[in-house]
């Protein structure tokens, strides 16, 4: 290999050298289903590295003629033709006035290599996801530190990977927590609104996915702002730096095209973790268990109509609106009193630990409630934590639905 084009890409070859077996080229792994044009560009890297000059030109070409708008194939390009005439000094030869732009692709380059390179292992899935409902057939997870958005569908209660992409976050991190600290938020949410391209400005690309930040968690701890969005990039370029956006998730518009007809309002979960943490199904099946003989014990001591009984099923720290755990156990006291039978029916119940709180989990469902003198169906969500004495108690329930602002957030 030429020195020019050995200190071009020192930044990315340094990023083989932290992996095991960085000798070799990474085994394809049902993780990744890749783009195309995300293939062609771990081929030219692997050519460069391999001192296949030619072949990497050749990749890098179709690369740029199936996309001209992917800025950093487009930078790879430029180098590598110049790299066959003259030395050049840098990611990018191009004058200090660019520097800029050119380390927001140099930091794009290095994202989109270590997500190459860091794959998970087989077989494993993220311990987010402990039980979809029948009516998910979807979930989004959010792998912020990686830049990497999952999209997962529902295959008889188990998550199937259906594919993966490149996306952009927040300008300063993670763990959103007051309005305009450009943040990404890290938590449990929905879609809850679809918005087209042809509604925004040309910032937004394809169009928008608004959820439901912030979600009741988000208020219990006093956490601000709103519009935070998945969307799509300006129709001039393929995809943004790493850290660019005002704490929304942005795709390249094909990406997020692809979503579209799969993500369903008010349903499809988005889980947005710092990291996630991939596990294997049996250890996911252990928790999910756990968590589920919970949910019945609630249910039944309901059913029961033992208010000490019921109430044990509560943290002391339990909110429901402006209710607390005194007062709701009063009232739920005094409703009791007359009542000559309780049945609790649920269905639908789907149960997500938060990435952002050990021990917190988020679980929604559908509920038929039916005594001697009422009947009713309700749609909640409740949160679960696991208290200091190893017990999952209730310390937030409501309406599965979460009205937020839906201003624009780039």
């Amino acid at each position: 290999m030429r020195p020019s084009l050995l200190h071009l890409f020192i930044l990315i070859s340094c990023l083989w050298s932290l992996h095991a077996g960085a000798s070799s080229k990474p085994d394809t792994h049902p993780h990744q289903l890749q783009l195309k044009e995300e293939a062609l560009l771990f081929d030219t890297l692997d050519h460069i590295r391999d001192s296949r000059l030619d072949e990497a030109l050749q990749s890098i070409e179709t690369l740029v003629e199936l996309n001209p708008k992917f800025h950093l194939a487009q930078l790879v390009y430029g180098d590598l033709l110049l790299a066959k005439s003259q030395p050049i000094g840098g990611f990018g030869n191009f004058s200090l006035k660019a520097r800029g732009r050119i380390n927001d692709l140099r930091d794009e380059a290095r994202t989109r290599l270590r997500s190459h390179l860091s794959q998970p292992q087989q077989g494993t899935l993220p311990a987010n996801l402990l039980r979809l409902s029948t009516d998910q057939k979807r979930v989004i997870v959010v792998d912020l530190e990686m830049s990497r958005l999952y999209l997962f569908e529902n295959n008889n209660g188990t998550p199937r990977l259906l594919s993966n992409f490149y996306a952009s976050i927040g300008k300063n991190g993670t763990a959103k927590q007051v309005e305009g600290d450009l943040k990404t938020p890290v938590g449990v949410y929905f879609v809850s609104r679809h918005i087209s391209g042809k509604e925004l400005p040309d910032l937004y690309g394809a169009g928008a996915f608004p959820i439901d930040y912030p979600n009741p968690w988000d208020h219990l701890l006093g956490h601000t702002g709103y519009g935070i969005w998945i969307h799509g990039v300006p129709s001039d370029t393929y995809s943004r730096a790493p850290r660019s956006s005002e704490g929304c998730i942005a795709l390249a518009n094909a990406d997020f095209e692809s979503l579209t007809p799969l993500s369903e309002i008010g349903k499809t979960p988005v889980i947005l973790a710092d990291k996630v943490d991939w596990q294997t199904p049996s250890v996911i099946e252990q928790q999910r268990k756990e968590l589920e003989k919970s949910i019945e014990k609630w249910r039944r001591d309901w059913e029961s109509r033992n208010i000490s009984q019921y109430a044990a099923n509560y943290s002391k720290s339990f909110k429901a609106g402006s209710r607390n755990y005194q007062s709701w156990i009063a009232r739920k006291g005094a409703i009791n009193k007359e009542k000559k039978q309780i049945r609790i029916q649920l269905s639908d119940i789907s149960i997500f630990s938060d990435p952002g709180e050990k021990g917190l989990v988020v679980v929604r469902f559908n509920q038929h409630y039916s005594s001697n003198n009422y009947n009713g169906d309700a749609h909640k969500r409740q949160y679960w934590k696991q208290e200091d004495d190893g017990v999952w108690r209730i310390i937030y329930e409501g309406a599965a639905t979460n009205t937020s602002r839906l201003a624009r957030s780039p």
